[in-house]
């Protein structure tokens, strides 16, 4: 059975972190074919959510962060390639906002979503507060889940 992991940066081994790296590149830089700057050194201030398959390789991941009485937010948020129609984006969405309920001091969640998740992102209860911007070439909206 494979299980949710929450940990600070500090507590990730190096294969995890390598495993998360590896991840988001794939994903976000090579499959999305998105240049940007994947270590932008905000990952030594959140926390990393992931589950790891029964090989012990991460198959779900994604970061959270607190900012302090405005609201929380997670990013990088992505499903492997081997492990989508699987409903496992859905179990991690509910995962971390089952974890942001009982650890955020009811603060609303705050989103940047690429646009072609929106409707995934509305059926968790999140709704749209912003018009389509570009970020790093690819259309996103801020999106909110209020309590």
């Amino acid at each position: 059975m494979m299980l949710w992991q929450v940990k600070n940066f500090q507590a990730l081994s190096l294969d995890e972190f390598y495993q998360i790296l590896k991840l988001r590149i794939d994903v976000f830089v090579v499959e999305q074919q998105c240049a940007y700057h994947e270590i932008d050194g905000k990952d030594k201030i959140a926390k990393h959510v992931f589950k790891v398959d029964e090989n012990g390789k991460i198959c779900a991941y994604a970061r959270l962060f607190d900012f302090g009485d405005e609201h929380v937010s997670f990013g990088r948020f992505v499903v492997h390639p081997r492990y989508r129609k699987q409903s496992l984006g859905h179990e991690l969405i509910n995962y971390l906002i089952g974890y942001l309920e009982k650890n955020s001091k009811g603060l609303p969640i705050k989103i940047s979503a690429q646009t072609y998740l929106e409707k995934f992102y509305k059926k968790h209860g999140f709704n749209r507060i912003s018009a389509v911007y570009l970020d790093d070439g690819i259309q996103h909206i801020d999106m909110v889940k209020n309590w």
